[in-house]
C-alpha cells in the first residue's frame, strides 16, 4: 500500500529514520480514539521522538488552513496527497506521551466504495436520529464529512476539481455563517423586541388599572353630584311652592282687604250724598 501511493510519506523520511533508530514506526489504529467519521483516513502511525514531532512541524502536515505548494520536482502522487493533507488535515492524538497522527487516506475509491459511503450515510442519519427537516445539527455534521469525503475522492483523481469543491465548500459554509449569524441577530432582535413589548404591556396595564380607578372615582364624584342637585332641586320646588302659596294667601287678604275699603268708601261716601 505504501510503495502504490509513492510519495505521500515522502516528507516524513528524515522523521521516520529518526523513528526507527529509536523505537521503530507502528501502526496501531486502536490507540487513536473512536472518532466516528465518513472520511475515510489511513492507519495511526506513531511518532514517539521530540525529532519526529519537529519533522511533522517542519512539513506542514499537521497545519491546517493553507494548501501545500504544488512543486514540480515532486511526483504527482505526492502532489495530491500535499493537497490531500491541506484540504483534509491528518488527526492527531497524544497517548501516554506518544503522538499518534492519522493522515487521510489517498487510495482511489470505486463504486463499491461510494455505495458503502451512502450506506454508512444513512446507517449514521438513523443510528443518531438526525432530523429529516428543519435545522438538525447532528445531519448538518454528517453531510458535511460526506462532503469531505466526496472531495478525497475527486480529488484522488483530479486535483484542480478537488480544489473547485473546496471553494464551493468554503463558500456554502460561509454562506451558512453568515445566515446563522444573520439568524441570530433576528431572534436576539425578537426578543429584545418581545422583552419591550412586555414591559410596554406592564406599563399600559399598570396606566389601564389607573385610568380604571380614576374612571370609578369619577364616577362616584358624579353620583354624588348628581345627588347633591337632586337634592337642591327638590329643596327649592318645596321653598318655590311655599312661596306661590304664600303669595297666593297675601294677594287674596290684599284683594279681600281693598274689598272691603271699597265697600267702606262707598258706604261713606253715599251717606254724605245723603245728608246734602
Amino acid at each position: 500500500g505504501d510503495d502504490a501511493r509513492g510519495g505521500r510519506t515522502s516528507a516524513l523520511s528524515p522523521a521516520r529514520g529518526t523513528c526507527r533508530s529509536f523505537a521503530g514506526q507502528r501502526r496501531h489504529p486502536a490507540m487513536i480514539p473512536p472518532v466516528s467519521t465518513l472520511v475515510k483516513y489511513d492507519a495511526a502511525q506513531s511518532i514517539t521522538t521530540t525529532n519526529d514531532k519537529r519533522a511533522m512541524m517542519s512539513t506542514g502536515t499537521m497545519k491546517k488552513g493553507t494548501l501545500a505548494p504544488i512543486e514540480g520536482a515532486k511526483t504527482g502522487a505526492s502532489q495530491t496527497e500535499d493537497i490531500l493533507n491541506s484540504i483534509l488535515p491528518p488527526r492527531s492524538h497524544e497517548s501516554d506521551g506518544t503522538l499518534w497522527v492519522q493522515n487521510v487516506s489517498a487510495t482511489p475509491a470505486t463504486r463499491l466504495d461510494v455505495i458503502n459511503l451512502q450506506e454508512k450515510l444513512d446507517a449514521q442519519l438513523q443510528a443518531r436520529q438526525a432530523r429529516e427537516t428543519g435545522i438538525c445539527p447532528v445531519r448538518e455534521e454528517l453531510y458535511a464529512q460526506c462532503f469531505d469525503e466526496l472531495i478525497r475522492q475527486v480529488t484522488i483523481n483530479c486535483a484542480e476539481r478537488g480544489l473547485l469543491l473546496l471553494r464551493v465548500r468554503d463558500e456554502a459554509r460561509m454562506s451558512i455563517a453568515a445566515y446563522q449569524t444573520l439568524y441570530e441577530s433576528s431572534v436576539a432582535f425578537g426578543m429584545r423586541k418581545a422583552l419591550g413589548g412586555e414591559q410596554g404591556k406592564s406599563d399600559a396595564e399598570a396606566r389601564i388599572a389607573h385610568l380604571e380607578g380614576r374612571e370609578a372615582d369619577l364616577e362616584r364624584q358624579v353620583a354624588e353630584l348628581k345627588a347633591r342637585c337632586e337634592s337642591i332641586e327638590r329643596r327649592e320646588a318645596e321653598r318655590r311652592e311655599e312661596e306661590e302659596k304664600r303669595h297666593a294667601e297675601e294677594v287674596g287678604f290684599m284683594q279681600k282687604s281693598n274689598k272691603q275699603l271699597k265697600q267702606q268708601l262707598e258706604k261713606f261716601l253715599s251717606a254724605e250724598k245723603n245728608a246734602k
